[in-house]
């Protein structure tokens, strides 16, 4: 039995960059709106993110002189998608590109501040814009933006299921600390809880069952709004796309620097000026401070022969050979990158890199040796790095002598991990038309259900960064401020 029943306009699922747009969207529209957000604080993927949004006719395009559109943006996208560009929605991928330069200014609007634009092929102009100081930004302006407006944010509040009467929805049934409860909703629910990276059901599904055991970088996306929406009859499209399984290294255990960084305004505008006029030279030891956290390590490490063990110094097949998938069979789900000195040379320069952000900068070993010294281990003798990583010294040994494009060298020798198998994000979203309306099983839409960000990707690829930020950020709020036009017809 319920506890209690409230009514808003507009309720919204999730608390990441796609609810709170929805939210504040629809608050501005006038209406009551309450955000329910599972985990104790917002945040979402958004805050998981290396934080780049993809946009035309920026400010900081025109600060360059750079000429740019909407319709470039449209036709370049699927360039990135290559073989799969038929499966993209070409109406949403259409929506995006027009809405995101308005949607850019409303994010300036809100205190967000961002470097760049830079240049990713097959753009044909630079339109990747980093957000500034880091990704909790996002979620730092646009939680204050929304709770100044007077939107009702609850934390911790796990909704359990969406309410149909007489074929419309009607709202929501949620549970916290204070029981169980239903949100009425008179305009509509939106949802916005993220893919399910982190959902072993969907994954063994759309995906298969070695997929399943793969875990999501955000551990609680386990597709919660695409669950319940299939309980109504939707469908969801793309459901076996997503970026990985893919090899990164564990995350530092406590925060770096930039991560720890507060997201003011006033620091994110001096971290822009300095990019633009101080020496590279200067910037480089800062901007490695972020990118030594948890990206991916180069495949051009085994194309070049490094070997990747378990964690008893045990080759497990060969490194080209979807070794992400298989690395979560191994004790622990995790594994070694081990290299010889003349490997340890090559990756200390250009254009041998261990890591890299695109448009930010290059990682190299000496990188790895100074700032992550939780993922480095280097030794004279494979017996001796062995030892110090607590693995099997003859197998690490004879693991070295077989090699992988070709027999480990001479020592010293430098091990870079654990590295771990992981999901990014996957592009199973909810089948939406124009509006933002979930589509029944009939293929209509499901009167006053929204879904926006990955929980409502419509079948959009979205290759490339900065595409799926821009999305979070423009269906959400497209979806807010539909839905709040509904509540106006039904008052």
């Amino acid at each position: 039995m319920m506890r209690q029943t409230q009514v808003f306009d507009v309720v919204v699922v999730g608390g990441g960059g796609a609810g709170l747009a929805a939210a504040i969207e629809a608050r501005e529209s006038g209406r009551s709106v309450l955000l329910l957000e599972k985990n104790e604080q917002l945040g979402g993927s958004t805050a998981w993110s290396i934080g780049s949004v993809t946009a035309t006719r920026t400010p900081h395009q025109r600060r360059r002189g750079i000429v740019d559109n909407p319709q470039d943006h449209w036709a370049d996208m699927p360039g990135f998608a290559g073989d799969l560009a038929e499966r993209d929605n070409d109406d949403l991928r259409r929506i995006l590109c027009d809405e995101m330069p308005d949607t850019f200014q409303w994010l300036l609007d809100s205190g967000v501040r961002f470097m760049g634009p830079m240049p990713e092929p097959p753009h044909r102009q630079p339109r990747m814009h980093n957000v500034l100081p880091n990704s909790r930004a996002f979620i730092y302006h646009l939680g204050r933006r929304a709770r100044r407006m007077g939107i009702d944010i609850r934390t911790g509040m796990r909704v359990t299921a969406v309410v149909q009467q007489d074929a419309c929805i009607t709202g929501v049934d949620a549970e916290g600390d204070s029981g169980l409860m239903r949100f009425t909703a008179r305009g509509g629910v939106v949802l916005a809880a993220g893919d399910f990276t982190n959902g072993s059901a969907f994954k063994a599904r759309f995906m298969g069952p070695q997929e399943a055991k793969v875990e999501g970088v955000n551990v609680t996306a386990t597709g919660d709004g695409q669950r319940m929406a299939e309980a109504l009859g939707a469908r969801i499209v793309n459901g076996d796309l997503a970026l990985g399984p893919e090899l990164r290294f564990i995350a530092p255990a406590t925060e770096t620097f930039v991560r720890r960084l507060p997201p003011w305004r006033w620091l994110a505008v001096c971290m822009a000026w300095s990019l633009d006029h101080l020496p590279a030279a200067m910037l480089r030891p800062f901007m490695m401070k972020f990118l030594t956290t948890a990206l991916a390590p180069s495949l051009a490490l085994f194309e070049s022969g490094a070997i990747l063990v378990n964690k008893g110094g045990e080759r497990f097949g060969s490194e080209l050979d979807r070794a992400a998938w298989r690395l979560p069979d191994q004790p622990g789900k995790v594994g070694y990158i081990v290299i010889d000195q003349a490997l340890a040379q090559q990756f200390s320069a250009w254009p041998h890199f261990v890591s890299t952000a695109p448009g930010v900068a290059y990682a190299y070993i000496p990188d790895y040796c100074k700032n992550r010294p939780d993922v480095y281990a280097e030794a004279p003798t494979l017996a001796a790095l062995a030892s110090r990583l607590g693995m099997n010294a003859a197998v690490l040994e004879r693991s070295a002598a077989v090699g992988g494009m070709r027999p480990l060298g001479q020592g010293p020798y430098v091990a870079l991990g654990p590295v771990r198998s992981v999901f990014v994000h996957s592009e199973g979203g909810l089948a939406v038309d124009t509006e933002h309306r979930v589509l029944g099983a009939d293929g209509q839409p499901l009167p006053g259900l929204y879904a926006a960000g990955s929980t409502g990707q419509g079948g959009l690829l979205l290759k490339g960064h900065g595409h799926h930020l821009a999305w979070a950020f423009v269906s959400g709020r497209r979806a807010g401020r539909i839905a709040a036009q509904r509540a106006g017809g039904n008052q």
